[in-house]
């Protein structure tokens, strides 16, 4: 503002000078103004607008609650006053270090965090190596690696993931939630289930957690159901969500259906294949297997096999080392039994033939024979079993998979033109 000081020291008109002499005026006034409004704006906030604070949040000068809103000036005369925490001076509000500043948890979170604790200890990552190659245009060393997720079965090392996560795997280990990793071999499998038991050795001095198994016959659309797993890699992830659907079909690996599938919005990403699904109490219901996507990640459609399936299927591997499914005692073939019902437009599973000394034979059940001229004729059609229509070979696994060996079945045979009931022993 030198310009004006000079003009109006040196200047000719007056009558400009005083102009010139009462915008200096207004303008040192303007200053004061603005420095006077910046220093509130330190004090009390962006907007110029006191801090809002609560009576109980002051200690010293009796807690006025006149500060309350109060102007700059007032929260000056208050910055010697100590500000504490709500949950300190709240009495009435339970603090849990455990759960962050304040327990500010409602219990269905309280619940939630609990459940997740006791759970992610008996969650673990599985990684897996497979072959070796030389790349042709960079001669360098490649080999297959995977991952997924499984639980502890059982406190003596059992895990149970999908088949899938270790199939043509020739090593793989265990990851606990404690970063601890352990070898693992593997027990055996079930390709028509995707399922695959290994065992780790955590040593006599090594402790681990296992989930606890709940039971699939009882579930309901709708009811919540908790998936935790190792999506992309990330360890130890929880989603929430519930039941969506029950008694699903599913393909598996194998090629033959598994039934009774349980369908959840839970999200299920890559990675999460042989987590737990648990219901709200924390036990194991089923085990995330797949999705079903467009993109590759989750869409809010996920199957978990039973785990009832699992257990009967876990059940025989460990055992005998592998799954053996009841059988009738007869010879059934996939591709003939289609090409022959194909030829007569029919439905149902073609008794080839009869094993000697087999509950079947015993039944009474005939297979394929030829006549006099030679030609082939057709023996018995299974078209159904306790109830359930049989429409194929995959449907006569179906059901005898939900069968344990000793169970009798109640047949419904096609002979001739007549369909006829009989009752087989399974073996």
């Amino acid at each position: 503002m030198c310009w004006l000081v000079d003009e109006m020291v040196y200047g000719t008109d007056k009558g400009m000078a005083m102009k010139k002499t009462a915008a200096l005026v207004l303008m040192l006034v303007m200053a004061c103004g603005v420095g006077y409004w910046m220093r509130s704006v330190s004090e009390t906030g962006e907007h110029g607008s006191a801090y809002t604070m609560s009576h109980h949040e002051i200690e010293g000068r009796g807690g006025d609650e006149h500060v309350m809103n109060a102007g700059p000036v007032l929260i000056q005369e208050h910055l010697d006053a100590k500000i504490v925490p709500t949950a300190e001076a709240d009495a009435d509000v339970e603090v849990d270090t455990e759960l962050g500043v304040g327990g500010r948890l409602n219990d269905r979170e309280r619940h939630v965090v609990n459940l997740f604790k006791e759970a992610s200890s008996g969650t673990v990552h599985i990684n897996t190596t497979g072959r070796q190659w030389r790349d042709f245009w960079t001669n360098q060393i490649r080999q297959e690696t995977g991952s997924g997720s499984g639980f502890v079965w059982d406190q003596q090392g059992v895990v149970v993931t999908n088949y899938h996560v270790i199939k043509n795997a020739r090593s793989a280990q265990v990851v606990m939630n404690d970063g601890r990793a352990f070898d693992a071999d593997l027990v055996g499998y079930s390709k028509n289930h995707d399922l695959a038991v290994l065992r780790i050795d955590p040593g006599e001095e090594e402790k681990i957690a296992a989930l606890e198994l709940g039971e699939s016959n009882d579930l309901l659309v709708g009811q919540d159901v908790f998936a935790i797993g190792n999506p992309f890699g990330l360890e130890q992830t929880l989603t929430k969500g519930i039941i969506s659907a029950l008694n699903r079909e599913i393909k598996s690996v194998g090629g033959l259906p598994i039934d009774g599938v349980i369908q959840t919005d839970a999200a299920i990403n890559p990675g999460n294949s042989g987590g737990p699904l648990l219901d709200s109490r924390g036990r194991v219901i089923g085990m995330n297997t797949m999705i079903v996507s467009t993109s590759g990640s989750s869409a809010g459609i996920g199957f978990a096999v039973p785990i009832d399936t699992v257990k009967r299927v876990a059940g025989q591997i460990l055992t005998k080392g592998k799954y053996e499914p009841a059988t009738l005692g007869i010879k059934i073939h996939q591709r003939y039994n289609r090409q022959i019902l194909q030829q007569l437009e029919l439905e149902g599973v073609v008794v080839l033939a009869v094993n000697a000394g087999s509950t079947a034979e015993v039944a009474g059940l005939h297979g394929m024979y030829r006549d006099r001229n030679g030609d082939a004729k057709l023996g018995d059609v299974i078209v159904g079993i306790d109830g359930e229509q049989v429409k194929g070979v995959l449907d006569y696994l179906k059901e005898l998979d939900k069968k344990e060996k000793g169970d009798t079945v109640r047949l419904d045979v096609l002979r001739g033109i007549e369909v006829v009931e009989v009752e087989v022993k399974l073996e």
